[in-house]
């Protein structure tokens, strides 16, 4: 590496550490993890993510959904998804939370077919951080 190269990424590092130091010291969040699937009746459902604590995820989920709604899963760097059935939304549904999108929706599908659904599908997913 030149010389100039070494000094580029001493630069860099030095502006990053400067930068993530200044963030901390002002109380600024760095990284958020946290998000929440809630749901209602018939369907109604609400989403939430890229938030700092699950509490408030959760709260933001709720005010999202219509009806009386309660968190089915709140999220810390995973998935979630809610599963109806397409022909009565009304009906049978399932929910679940997992580190991928894709356990978490084929789990949602089976709970809803298990509960009775007839044709499920996926109604709502949100994933929050790595998931």
């Amino acid at each position: 590496m030149t010389g100039l190269g070494r000094v580029a990424r001493a630069a860099f590092v030095a502006g990053l550490l400067t930068g993530l130091l200044t963030a901390s010291c002002l109380g600024i969040e760095t990284a958020r993890a946290a998000g929440a699937l809630a749901i209602g009746a018939c369907g109604a459902y609400g989403l939430s993510y890229d938030y700092g604590e699950t509490g408030k995820a959760g709260a933001a989920a709720l005010g999202q959904c219509s009806g009386e709604c309660k968190v089915a899963a709140a999220m810390q760097k995973t998935c979630a998804a809610l599963a109806i059935d397409g022909h009565n939304a009304c009906g049978a549904f399932g929910y679940a939370a997992a580190p991928r999108l894709g356990q978490a929706q084929n789990t949602a599908l089976l709970y809803c077919y298990r509960n009775g659904g007839k044709d499920c599908v996926i109604r709502a997913w949100v994933c929050d951080g790595k998931g």
